[in-house]
């Protein structure tokens, strides 16, 4: 054997081994630079996470805002996040909330648990550079069910990276729903700091904004650019956030895409009202006459679901879903914009072309039948106003005269139309007027789609994430949805969606009322959305809300 350098072999030998162990000691030390590259690892509140490398940017996912809501946390304020030790992966989703199952909610419901107060961020470059806008979503649902992962009914999956690839750092989070979010009692409002129960779930999300006021610029995240938006729940929860002192300064602008304070023509229940939630709930658990908080919080969550049947029944005209607590919402939100005492934060408020139609069986109704279904739904609606109902039932077609029924397809029949104007393009309207004297408002309709895919409740969703689907062969509605997520960043960044290459979105003012359909043609600038049924619509507001005063 030939020595090595005038070595002697074993010598020699000696040597290529320690070369071969430097040379791989070299090759580990890249793979280790490229795992942590690979990656990312970044600090916030509670501890270290390490989230996943995008092409461009970067993802971290199911990462805690708070401490598990569970035990004798359950219907408390959302603590303080409990700090771990090492580095938290956040490769993949937290559970949802617990939620009963809906159907179109089934994938959220099986993933359903207490411990859900995570977030999720994606943010268009890494390491971060420069400080990047905020779009902070918050889910829909009824406030009963969904989460941050979306795909429930015809949502798309609420994934952020393709409005992120746009300049903007996008973040999801979980809330508190339903039996767990939005029920008070009399023994949680003894107990409470506050001396209010009822709003766990806005809780939630405060808490997720502080948390993002608080951790965001480690993802180049701007804490002084951030927008809320949100659908149907979500954009009800973010138009009530708007009116709540205890969100000022956690946003400085905000997205209400179908929801309001007055969604589906519901009112906000009163704090005694939300307190009766819960003593229905204790009833149908047969919870003990003192101490039913106590012994609701040693029953496991599947027990509280399982109860929701026989809370339903138990009801007696109120609702489960968001109310006034006397903390968070302390005012009637709708008086508070009609007196225009909001936070004066920038706006987009929408809806869809077609979102209050009759389902299941009701839609197979013969023409008469409808007709009388309708009539019944404008007396309920309007009773208790003479005057306006005279002019809703000629309005709809149902007594003689002028009347405003739409041919417009996107609209669809006159039934569809009534729901529609009820319960959420004339609250739209409403909003958007009110808001307009306080600050900066832009007003859409969306009627995008296809004969398969009406401009329905949520439609508008799989735009404005840019996941299409099995429409993305169409270049028109391509197109759309190009523009939509324009129009969104532009406005997170700006406070105005308007820019180049896009057709001017005129701002909503009481005068004119102007707004823009974001239509299968493209956006096209319109003006006085359904004046005359709204018009009465919103007339009949107003009395809604003056009687409440009384």
């Amino acid at each position: 054997m030939a020595s090595c350098g005038g070595l002697a072999p074993r010598q020699a030998t000696a040597r290529i081994r320690l070369m071969l162990k430097k040379t791989f000691l070299i090759a580990c030390a890249g793979a280790l630079c490229l795992t942590a590259a690979t990656d990312p690892v970044v600090a916030v509140t509670g501890g270290k996470i390490k989230g996943r490398l995008q092409n461009p940017g970067a993802v971290f996912k199911g990462i805690p805002f708070a401490a598990p809501p569970m035990g004798d946390l359950r219907w408390k304020e959302p603590m303080p996040v409990k700090p771990w030790a090492g580095v938290k992966d956040a490769g993949d989703y937290g559970a949802p909330c617990a939620q009963v199952n809906s159907n179109w909610n089934q994938i959220a419901s099986d993933k359903g648990q207490e411990d859900c107060l995570f977030l999720n961020v994606w943010t268009p470059e890494w390491p971060a550079k420069t400080p990047k806008a905020v779009m902070v979503w918050i889910h829909g649902g009824g406030n009963t069910g969904g989460s941050a992962l979306g795909a429930g009914g015809i949502e798309p999956p609420f994934d952020g990276e393709k409005l992120a690839r746009l300049g903007v750092v996008v973040v999801t989070i979980n809330y508190r729903l339903g039996l767990f979010g939005f029920i008070g009692h009399p023994e949680l409002t003894a107990e409470s700091p506050n001396h209010a129960s009822g709003a766990y779930g806005l809780l939630d999300q405060i808490a997720a904004l502080k948390w993002v006021r608080d951790n965001i610029a480690r993802f180049s995240g701007d804490p002084r650019n951030i927008t809320v938006f949100g659908q149907s729940a979500g954009a009800q929860d973010i138009s009530i956030l708007v009116t709540s002192p205890l969100a000022k300064g956690l946003f400085q602008k905000a997205i209400t895409e179908s929801g309001t304070p007055m969604i589906s023509d519901k009112r906000l229940q009163t704090p005694a009202q939300m307190e009766q939630l819960g003593v229905a709930l204790a009833e149908v658990l047969q919870s003990p006459a003192t101490g039913a908080v106590k012994y609701l919080r040693s029953l496991p969550a599947s027990g509280i679901l399982a109860a929701t049947p026989d809370f339903r029944k138990r009801l007696n005209g109120l609702i489960l879903d968001v109310g006034m607590d006397g903390y968070v919402t302390p005012e009637f939100s709708p008086a508070v914009y009609r007196a225009g005492r909001e936070a004066p934060v920038p706006m987009i408020v929408g809806s869809n072309g077609r979102e209050g139609g009759p389902a299941g069986a009701a839609a197979k109704r013969s023409p008469e039948q409808m007709i009388a279904a309708l009539q019944q739904r404008i007396e309920a609606s309007y009773g208790k106003y003479p005057d306006l109902l005279a002019r809703a039932l000629q309005s709809y077609g149902i007594s003689g005269g002028e009347n405003h029924v739409s041919t417009y397809p996107p609209y669809g029949p006159v039934e569809t139309q009534f729901g529609t104007d009820l319960s959420f393009r004339c609250q739209a309207v409403a909003l958007a007027g009110w808001h307009s004297g306080v600050a900066a408002t832009y007003q859409y309709e969306f009627t995008g789609g296809t004969a398969s895919h009406p401009p329905v409740h949520s439609a508008e969703l799989k735009f404005v994430f840019g996941l299409l689907e099995d429409q993305e062969s169409d270049a028109h509605l391509r197109k759309l949805s190009e523009d939509m997520m324009r129009y969104w960043t532009n406005f997170a960044r700006t406070g105005d969606p308007n820019g180049p290459g896009l057709p001017v979105w005129p701002k909503h003012e009481l005068n004119t009322r102007q707004y823009i359909e974001l239509s299968n043609e493209g956006p096209v600038p319109k003006a006085e959305l359904r004046r005359v049924p709204c018009g009465f619509y919103v007339e009949k507001l107003t009395r809604d809300i003056d009687a409440r005063k009384q």
